[in-house]
């Protein structure tokens, strides 16, 4: 049986590409400044990078299929 769910966070995409970016880009050493301004271009790019999944930058459609025991993430 095959279906779909779709799941709305309004903050999860969010907060979880702000949380991988800060994390990757404060490894690199930088000043404050240049961490801080690189954090939101990548932030960005991360978010728009998710749109061929996630729309509105907060729902996800997952379908699940029983019999072959997948979920997969349904493009936009």
């Amino acid at each position: 049986m095959k279906f779909r769910v779709t799941l709305k966070d309004p903050d999860g995409f969010s907060d979880a590409i702000q949380d991988a970016v800060t994390e990757e880009v404060r490894k690199l050493g930088l000043d404050a400044d240049e961490t801080e301004q690189l954090i939101e271009m990548r932030t960005s790019k991360a978010g728009d990078d998710l749109k061929h999944w996630v729309q509105y930058g907060e729902y996800v459609v997952i379908e699940f299929d029983t019999d072959a025991g997948t979920a997969v993430v349904v493009p936009r």
